[in-house]
């Protein structure tokens, strides 16, 4: 039986958020950011083990005390070359069918029923794919001068997030292939093979902290989240 392992890049730096500390580390409702992240992973039973993939000199990580996580001090310079160092780091003791969910480490409002959906959908899928939500705005294309040069037709357009699930040799031939200077999010280097990966639905909850003004929202969400689960 395939078992689902989870990379979690955390080695970025988080310049637009403004902060002195990366992202990932700010404190949100009590605990560092990163520690919401993990949480959904750590108690889901269909999870065998969280990698947190760090910049080798991180000094702001502190552990969150689950024996399901792994830290690997190996990031690297963008986030396509800090998942492959991780596929690299963990190629021994994972088979390359098992299934990967690379997931971003400031995205902390991820649930157990997008996860469930993500793990359902994809679990007898040949490539794998990712949570994504269709575009409603409105897309305006920029001119040099950042006036509107065109509107752009939303038709079958979809906002990629994450997880983006795929099986861990699958995903590291593609990461090879297309170069870690290249790609955004994984689906973009299993699309230069010539896949189609799937497009799971997901929602709005599941926002990725970039600005300052996301933070406040993420906290929001969560505690919207717990008063829920109450």
């Amino acid at each position: 039986m395939r078992k689902n392992y989870v990379l979690i890049p955390a080695a970025g730096s988080g310049s637009r958020m403004g902060s002195e500390r990366p992202k990932q580390y700010l404190q949100l409702l009590g605990k560092p950011l990163i520690h919401h992240t993990l949480s959904v992973f750590e108690t889901h039973p269909a999870i065998e083990r969280i990698f947190v993939l760090l910049s080798p000199d991180d000094t702001y990580w502190t552990t969150c005390g689950s024996k399901k996580v792994t830290v690997l001090r190996c990031g690297g310079e963008t986030r396509a070359e800090t998942v492959l160092n991780g596929l690299n780091a963990i190629a021994d003791s994972v088979d390359e069918h098992d299934w990967v969910l690379v997931h971003d480490a400031a995205r902390p409002c991820l649930s157990r029923e997008l996860l469930d959906r993500l793990l359902d959908e994809l679990a007898n899928d040949s490539v794998g794919g990712l949570l994504a939500v269709p575009v409603a705005d409105t897309l305006k294309r920029a001119d040099k001068q950042q006036r509107v040069d065109r509107t752009e037709p939303r038709e079958g357009l979809w906002r990629a997030q994450t997880p983006q699930m795929f099986p861990h040799g699958l995903l590291r031939k593609a990461l090879q292939a297309i170069g870690t200077d290249a790609p955004t999010d994984e689906a973009q280097a299993i699309e230069f093979l010539g896949h189609a990966p799937k497009l799971v639905l997901g929602d709005g909850h599941n926002l990725k902290v970039t600005y300052p003004e996301d933070l406040a929202m993420a906290g929001l969400i969560l505690g919207d989240m717990e008063n829920n689960n109450d």
